[in-house]
Order: C-alpha cells, then sequence, then structure tokens
C-alpha cells in the first residue's frame, strides 16, 4: 500500500494512505485558506497534488482504493491471466535453446525474468531510496546548508556524512529526508 507524506511549511502535517494525507491536508487548508501544504509519495519523493475539492466524503471517495468485484463475470474459453503478448527478436541459437527448455519458450522467459529481479531486488531498492531521498531533498531542501554534500553523501551511500550533513536542517524535513534514505544506506551497515 502506498504511503504518502504532508508538510506544512517546515512542519511534518500527516504520514499514512492517501485518504489520511488528503483528510489531513483539506482540514488545514479549511481552516486557514491559502495555507502552504506539500504532500510527497514516499515511494518516489516526488510532490503530488490530489483533488481536495468538496466535502471530506468527496475527497475520501476519489482516493478510496476501489474494491475488486467479489464474483467477476466468467466469458468463456481460457480465464485471463494476465498476461500480454509482446514481441521478443532473438537469434536462431536463442531460440533453439528457449523452445528446448521445460514448459517451452514462454516459461522459460517468465523464469529468467523473475529470477533476474530477485537477484536485483537488493540494487533495485538502494536505488528507489536514493531516488526518493534525492527528489524529496531537492524539492524541500534545496537551498538549505550543506544540501549539495548530502546528497553527495547520500549517492556515496555515507550515512554518518549524510547525518553530519543534514544535521542543522529543519528537523521534520531532516527526519523525513532520513526515512527516505534509511535503505541507501542498509547495505553499507551490513558489509
Amino acid at each position: 500500500m502506498s504511503s504518502f507524506t504532508a508538510f506544512h511549511s517546515k512542519k511534518l502535517l500527516a504520514r499514512g494512505s492517501a485518504v489520511e494525507v488528503a483528510l489531513a491536508a483539506k482540514h488545514l487548508l479549511d481552516e486557514h485558506s491559502g495555507a502552504d501544504v506539500l504532500i510527497f509519495d514516499d515511494l518516489s519523493g516526488r510532490q503530488i497534488d490530489f483533488n481536495l475539492a468538496g466535502s471530506c466524503e468527496d475527497v475520501a471517495a476519489r482516493l478510496a482504493p476501489k474494491e475488486q468485484e467479489t464474483h467477476p463475470k466468467r466469458a468463456p474459453g481460457r480465464p485471463r491471466l494476465g498476461v500480454v503478448a509482446r514481441e521478443v527478436t532473438l537469434l536462431p541459437r536463442q531460440w533453439d535453446w528457449l523452445n528446448g527448455q521445460p514448459g517451452g519458450a514462454s516459461a522459460t522467459l517468465r523464469k529468467l525474468v523473475d529470477a533476474a529481479r530477485t537477484a536485483d531486488a537488493p540494487h533495485e531498492k538502494v536505488r528507489r531510496a536514493k531516488s526518493a531521498a534525492d527528489a524529496f531533498m531537492m524539492a524541500m531542501l534545496g537551498d538549505q546548508p550543506g544540501y549539495e554534500d548530502a546528497a553527495r553523501a547520500l549517492y556515496a551511500g555515507d550515512a554518518e556524512s549524510f547525518r553530519r550533513r543534514t544535521g542543522k536542517w529543519p528537523a521534520d524535513l531532516r527526519a523525513h529526508a532520513e526515512r527516505l534514505a534509511a535503505p541507501a544506506f542498509e547495505s553499507r551497515a551490513g558489509s
């Protein structure tokens, strides 16, 4: 489930689901029209806009996850498995090898893709954390002292230097940047 974080000026306003954060922002804006509220997607670190027009019920209805039908209609024929057909270009020797594998070419390609995704998962987690923290820092902290050095430390995986460079930043913004960056430093801590 996605999580979001909202800030009012440089203070944390809310963190949670899209509905929770949007409603917190709406309540603040209803009380203080024109208040400075920014909402960020925690996965990407990018600023996001929610449609806060209407009542709280309207906002919640727009952002609530859509429920799946409990009994989807069945059409005749094979069930849909979410498989998407696309063209793949391979050399003849590669097709020969694929066709000789148990389950055929499609099953083998799916297994190879899943194995590659699993093997790359730790690196992808670190890459996403760096990207999210950097996007958030650029938007909210780009004018703070030590920003460029903190960004360098983030990409170098140097947690100690990162914390040292961010130490004088506004507390809530610093804490959120550290929270987003934490997975980028995990691999270094374990080595």
